[in-house]
Formats: C-alpha cells, structure tokens, sequence
C-alpha cells in the first residue's frame, strides 16, 4: 500500500477541510508527473485527530489534481465524489462496515510475525480471535492501533485475530457515503504508522501465504435507507440480482491479485462464480440470519481483497444498486 504524507505547520486550529489551504508535492518524485511539469496539487478532503502528535494537531486526507484541477489517474476520491452526490444515492444514505484484514511480516524476512523464519507454524484452527503467546501474535500492535484510530475519530467498531496466524483485522464502519473511504485510508494509514515504530512490515497482499492458508480479504457490508426499512429483504434481493449482472466488473475493481485468493476455497467463492446465500461464508455475497429473520438490514459483499481502494468498491457498490440500470 503506496501510502504518503508530509506536514506542516498552520498559523491556528482547523476544524473544517475547506479552511486549510491547498499544497502540492513533487509528482516526479513518486511516477506521478514529469519532471519538467512535477507539482501535483493536494485538496483537503477530511480532518482527523492526530494520535501521535495529539494535541490541536490533525490528520488530513488529500486528494490529488494536476494544476489545472483534473483529478490524476490514482485519485479515485473524486470519481467516488460523484457517485456518492447523485441525487439517488444521498436519498438512499448507503451505510458502510468495511472489514480490513491484513498480514504483519518480520522486517528482515517478509515472514509472517510468530511464524518460526523459513518454517510453518502448526496447521490453521487454534489462531482464530485466540489468546496466548503461540497463538496470537502481534495484538500490542492491534490495540495501540485500536486506541489510536478511535482517538482520531475513526469510526473503528472491532478488531479479531484471524484465521492464519499473524493476520489480523479491524473494522470501520457504520459510515455513510464517501466518509467510509476516508475512514478507511486514514485507519490504514495510522497502522502503518503504529507498525514503522514497532518495526514490523505491514502487508495488505490478499494471499501472503500460498498454500493451505487464508487469504486477507476487504469484506464490504452494505445497506440503504430502503433495505433498513420494513420489507427491506426484497430490496436486498434485487440489489444483489443487479450485482450479479455485474460480477465481472466488480471483480475487476475488488483489488490486484485477487484471483490467488478467491479459489473456493478458504471461506471464499471461486473468482469466475457469483452465488449468495444467508450465513455462507462460501458466498460472493452473505446475508446474515438477523436480517433473514426481520426481514430488513444489510449484506455484506465478501470478493473484495484487502488491497482494494474503498473509494472504488464502496462507489461502485452504490452505483450498481441504486444507479445503473439492468
């Protein structure tokens, strides 16, 4: 995850993005913009507290534009910007839970954290949320990770150790509309932190581990106005019809190297297969009991990997439910 940032100092306090000034950064420096023309020019998007300066201190997230204010091929905010201000989407206020899993390596030797270096540790089974020193391995990381992001005002709602020892999750949301992005990126952002003074390599590969291992995927759970109300389950229905007719698309925007985690296997469906089922984790997507049972809540889109952008797929989630036409 290519994440960048530098700082400065401002004359008072700034609690609104469109008080801050806009910036600019060497292009050149990053394969962004030719060296006879480098200046890629930062907007302030969204203001977070700073855990590690503290104070009246804050984190801001960018977006990045050419001089000339066109936004440059990596900045995916502004496309989602868009998506997220039709009229159809804010009638809707679509609600996100984003569940990012990610790997922790040994610095020296990109080997997952706990596991003996150039060996396994034993089979998969006992590291799933588990405690002990030979079964989780890592969590003063997780925790100060935790306790940083809700200082910030992330809207951090959980963490769990997982499947495959080494690997971990935390998750954002309920957020609406573009913040789950923001919230997203800036929790990303503040682990790579954490993990820089812990000297440990944070990795957001979807299949770290070849073999008998789980992958680490972006779990998107998704609901409208219209899927929380009474006979809301109907409504479920038909969005996940509509992205069904989309499965390719999605596929293409869900993150790099997906294909070696979506196998079939490891509480995954397999990348060319579109199937959705109440409590299947072998689904593309799962509709929980609960909402099977009202009648009314949410799903939750299990084919994005952890390297997803969720400015992509939570836009593009709202543009097939509740733009695009079948």
């Amino acid at each position: 995850m290519d994440l960048r940032s530098k700082a400065r100092t401002l004359p008072g306090p700034v609690s609104d993005p469109s008080k801050l000034p806009k910036w600019n950064y060497d292009g050149s420096s990053t394969g962004q913009a030719p060296g006879e023309d480098s200046e890629v020019i930062l907007y302030p998007q969204a203001i977070f507290k700073d855990p590690f300066r503290r104070g009246n201190n804050i984190l801001v997230i960018c977006d990045a534009y050419t001089p000339a204010g066109v936004p440059i091929p990596t900045n995916k905010r502004a496309a989602a910007a868009k998506i997220f201000s039709h009229p159809d989407v804010v009638a809707e206020v679509p609600w996100y839970g984003i569940e990012q899993e990610y790997t922790l390596l040994q610095k020296d030797v990109k080997w997952p954290l706990g596991w003996p270096v150039g060996g396994y540790p034993g089979p998969q089974g006992p590291y799933y949320c588990a405690a002990g020193a030979d079964k989780a391995f890592g969590r003063d990381i997780v925790d100060s990770h935790y306790k940083a992001c809700l200082y910030a005002g992330i809207n951090i709602s959980g963490i769990n150790g997982e499947v495959m020892p080494g690997q971990w999750e935390f998750q954002v949301g309920p957020s609406v509309g573009i913040s789950a992005g923001d919230e997203l990126w800036a929790a990303r952002y503040i682990l790579e932190r954490i993990t820089e003074i812990a000297g440990v390599v944070l990795s957001f590969d979807p299949k770290p581990i070849q073999g008998d291992w789980n992958g680490a995927g972006a779990h998107t759970n998704y609901s409208t106005k219209s899927m929380r109300a009474n006979g809301g389950f109907e409504v479920i229905k038909k969005a996940i019809e509509k992205l069904g007719l989309r499965h390719k698309e999605h596929i293409a925007a869900y993150g790099e190297g997906n294909e070696r985690r979506l196998t079939g296997k490891h509480e995954t469906a397999d990348i060319n297969t579109f199937k959705w089922g109440v409590a299947n984790r072998g689904a593309s997507i799962r509709v929980g009991r609960d909402t099977e049972k009202e009648g009314k809540g949410y799903f939750e889109d299990r084919r994005p990997a952890s390297n997803m952008d969720p400015y992509v797929v939570t836009s593009l989630i709202a543009e097939t439910t509740l733009v695009w036409k079948a």
